[in-house]
Order: C-alpha cells, then sequence, then structure tokens
C-alpha cells in the first residue's frame, strides 16, 4: 500500500489483515521448527505442543478470511488495495496447510516413540527441513518487506528441496535393505520428509503470491520443479 485513504480506519483495516498474516507466519515458522526438534530428539512433549498449538493457526487463517471478507464488502478495495486483500487470505491458507504438515511430522514423532532408531539416520531430513524453514522464512520476509525479488529468489529455489528428498529417499530405502530394523522407524522419516517437501511447496505458492502482490501480474514461468515422485507421493491427509 503507497497512498494513505481518505478515510483513516479503511487504512488501519487493510494494515491490520496484514499484521494478522505476519502473526500466523511467526507461528507457521515456529510450528515448523519445533516439531524438528521433536523429531531429532524424539521429545514427545514437544510433539504434542505442536499439535495443541496448530489450533492456534487455525483459527488465525480463519480470522483473518473474515477480516478479508468483510473489507471487501464494506469497502469494495481494488487494484493494490484488492490484491492486498486476496494476497491475504492466500497466504493465510497456504500457512494454514504449512502448520498442518508440521502437525503430521509431530504424529509421526509420537507414533515412534519406542522403536529403534538411530541419530545418523534423522540427520538427511534434519537438513531437509532446515532448507524449508529458510525458504519459509525468506518468504514471509519477502511478504514484510514486499521484497519481488527475495519472494522470486524463493520461488527459483524449490527445486533443491525436491532433491533432497529424492536423494534422502534413496539414503532411507538403503537403511531398511541394510537392518531391517531400521524399517518402520525409517517409514515414518519417509512421510516427515514428504511433509517437509510439501512445506517448500507452500512457500514457493506464498512466493508466487507475494510475486503478484507487489507487481500485479502472475508469475507465467513454469515453476522450476525437479521430479521427487516416490511412493509416498500418495495423497496425504492435512487435518
Amino acid at each position: 500500500m503507497t497512498e494513505r485513504h481518505i478515510v483513516s480506519a479503511y487504512d488501519e483495516e487493510l494494515q491490520g489483515v496484514t499484521r494478522a498474516v505476519t502473526q500466523c507466519g511467526g507461528l507457521a515458522e515456529q510450528l515448523v521448527s519445533q516439531s524438528i526438534v521433536a523429531l531429532t530428539r524424539l521429545d514427545t512433549d514437544i510433539a504434542q505442543a505442536v499439535i495443541e498449538d496448530d489450533k492456534k493457526i487455525d483459527a488465525l487463517q480463519r480470522e483473518i478470511e473474515a477480516m478479508a471478507i468483510s473489507l471487501i464488502a464494506r469497502r469494495q478495495p481494488v487494484a493494490a488495495d484488492l490484491r492486498e486483500v486476496v494476497a491475504a487470505i492466500r497466504i493465510a491458507n497456504d500457512l494454514e496447510r504449512v502448520g498442518d504438515l508440521a502437525k503430521n511430522i509431530a504424529k509421526r514423532v509420537i507414533a515412534i516413540q519406542g522403536e529403534l532408531h538411530s541419530q545418523k539416520i534423522v540427520h538427511g531430513v534434519e537438513h531437509m527441513a532446515e532448507l524449508a524453514l529458510a525458504q519459509l522464512k525468506n518468504v514471509l520476509d519477502s511478504y514484510a518487506s514486499r521484497d519481488v525479488r527475495e519472494a522470486d529468489t524463493v520461488w527459483a529455489r524449490d527445486q533443491e528441496i525436491d532433491a533432497l528428498h529424492t536423494s534422502l529417499f534413496r539414503e532411507l530405502l538403503t537403511y531398511m535393505m541394510e537392518d531391517p530394523r531400521n524399517i518402520t522407524f525409517c517409514t515414518h522419516l519417509l512421510f516427515c520428509a514428504k511433509n517437509i517437501e510439501r512445506i517448500g511447496d507452500h512457500a514457493t505458492n506464498i512466493a508466487e503470491t507475494v510475486h503478484y502482490l507487489v507487481t500485479g501480474e502472475p508469475l507465467t514461468e513454469e515453476r522450476p520443479k525437479q521430479s521427487s515422485v516416490t511412493p509416498f507421493d500418495l495423497p496425504q491427509t492435512e487435518d
């Protein structure tokens, strides 16, 4: 938003929607980070906290949607203002999905409690999560600063997470073949890795939305995507 409106309350409402999205983004970052901490430590208490805290993102996403719909109905925004509202709805939806994926990882932590495991096996998942979390942080920063170049950089780097996902899938299969006792633990890690890869996809979605918000034009190029199809690419419920 580059100009102040004659009705100052209108400005405040637009800024309120943006602040709510920023708050939602902070919560999403925190949930992803904590879910990975829970996984690397196999800490079920942290995992349970992530599951509970996901409700906060769900509530905030509903609040943002209600604020946006109300603003459209009462103010009938156009041009850049309308893009602000539409972008807020889109980004909030992506962040709600990110929270669901973090919760899914936390549920896996609880499911593998007591299973035979090696810390070495978790390192690849942790590295992949660090990259996805950095992507999420960078794209949320680009939204806050309206930095289209940073958003475009996030968009272009999505294939790095895809490549790591493919590599990790092969590595975990090797561990399972070397010792059948690793099968249950590694299977859960494979699903965790898929959830992380999808978090990266949502960060890329947000990058596309920021590009549209700032420029008024959609990204028309084909998204850079490395094939990472595995048997674990079946539809998963985000609940």
